[in-house]
């Protein structure tokens, strides 16, 4: 179920605030963050953040595109190293075997 429309998008007051720093700021220093669940606003687009997977922190700068979306939706927690070599193995005699009754 969606968020309601009369509360607007959820955003973390801190992070705000350090938005609003970040534009104002000479250095364009990352924003670390670990709230995920903050919702990315128009004014957010060109702020590059670090945003915390639960392992280590993900660089990412905000474009138009991602206006909308929650800020944990790019900085993924978990790393696929793809099937393993036994899933490969089997699939390959059972190839074999469809070829042969042809």
């Amino acid at each position: 179920m969606a968020r309601a429309v009369w509360k607007g998008p959820f955003v973390e007051e801190s992070l705000m605030k350090k938005v609003d720093k970040y534009k104002t700021d000479p250095k364009k220093i990352p924003i670390k963050t670990w709230s995920r669940k903050s919702t990315i606003l128009p004014d957010f687009v060109g702020v590059s953040f670090l945003i915390y997977n639960g392992k280590k922190f993900i660089p990412i700068t905000i474009s138009e595109d991602m206006v909308g979306h929650k800020l944990g939706e790019f900085a993924p927690t978990r790393t696929f190293f793809g099937h393993t070599p036994a899933d490969k193995k089997a699939a390959k005699p059972a190839e074999a075997a469809a070829g042969d009754k042809k």
